[in-house]
């Protein structure tokens, strides 16, 4: 543990994935070659093009900002990276152990390598108050990040929504569904919770009410013990289960259907049901299948206390190993 790097810190303002982007450019890069070394350049541009204008028909409020990255990255991928959502994940919502305060449990399970190692933290200042997002040197949107004095949240990916039957011929209709959409997608929506939510159950409202582009799981935390919740969302519709609860990658919601994501979703829901809620940076609960192969972000934060703790992961043999030094972070 002593040999690993630390999660980079950077305060940062309004314009935080540019600004990170600038601090942080070399991770930038290093994470983008791991995550197209297996694409070539020309369907990269291609899927540059066909990112953009689904982002430009959308009116998209962070079109400019992505413009602005992918001039000063100066090669294909920005755009694609920006609304690529293929990521699989595992959730609890609970009271901290002491039951004064909630907490919400966070791993972050997605197939590209080097989201571990490259990960940093931004504790950015926005209207509504600070918030801290353990994401990626120019990425825009949010993915899990506690916001102290208000609330603690997360994304994870939806199940997708069956057509036919067969898992390639519905994954091609759902594109194109997904391109009919003008609405945010859900990890833009979660950086607007946090830039402008001043409460839990503001945040509440605008994750259940706002539509959204791609079905999504959103895990929230307030301060209070009772103030926890998952929300399940299609486009439109919203399912929310209110209390202690885990989410992983398939629905909850009675009469809601499709294709779970990542490994033993229904096993890594239960063992979460499980872990520990303490800010304990050993991770001594990080055990299968929450830990696989795909894992590569653990954090436990209490909005309450305006504390988290965090570590990267990345792949080691057919599981992961920690690729960063923990993180202990009072904002």
């Amino acid at each position: 543990m002593q040999s690993l790097e630390p999660i980079p810190v950077h305060d940062v303002g309004a314009a935080y994935p540019l600004e990170t982007l600038e601090l942080e450019e070399a991770r930038a890069h290093a994470l983008i070659d791991g995550a197209t070394a297996h694409v070539p350049r020309a369907a990269l541009r291609t899927l540059d093009a066909v990112s953009r204008r689904w982002l430009a028909k959308q009116d998209s409020v962070h079109l400019d900002e992505i413009d602005a990255i992918a001039a000063r990255l100066g090669r294909p991928g920005a755009y694609f990276l920006s609304v690529n959502y293929e990521w699989g994940c595992t959730c609890r919502v609970a009271p901290s152990p002491e039951g004064k305060t909630a907490r919400l449990v966070r791993v972050l399970d997605w197939v590209t390598e080097g989201l571990g190692r490259y990960v940093i933290a931004a504790r950015v200042a926005s209207d509504a108050g600070p918030f801290v997002t353990l994401t990626w040197p120019g990425y825009t949107g949010v993915l899990q990040g506690m916001a102290p004095g208000r609330f603690s949240a997360a994304l994870n990916q939806a199940p997708m929504r069956p057509v036919w039957g067969q898992f390639h011929l519905d994954w091609a209709v759902n594109r194109g569904r997904i391109w009919r959409m003008k609405h945010l997608t859900p990890a833009h929506l979660l950086r607007e919770v946090f830039e402008t939510a001043a409460s839990f159950g503001e945040a509440k409202r605008m994750l259940t009410e706002r539509p959204i582009s791609t079905p999504a799981i959103f895990t929230l935390a307030g301060l209070k013990p009772s103030e926890t919740a998952v929300i399940e969302r299609t486009e439109t519709e919203a399912r929310v289960h209110e209390g202690c609860n885990a989410a992983a990658n398939h629905w909850q919601a009675p009469g809601w259907s499709g294709y779970s994501r990542g490994l033993d979703s229904a096993g890594r829901a239960c063992l979460m049901h499980q872990v520990s809620t303490a800010l304990d940076p050993s991770f001594a609960w990080l055990k299968p299948p929450i830990r696989n192969w795909n894992t590569r972000l653990v954090m436990v934060a209490d909005a309450s206390e305006g504390r988290l703790v965090a570590q990267g992961y990345e792949v080691d043999g057919r599981t992961t190993a920690p690729a960063t030094a923990p993180l202990e972070l009072t904002a």
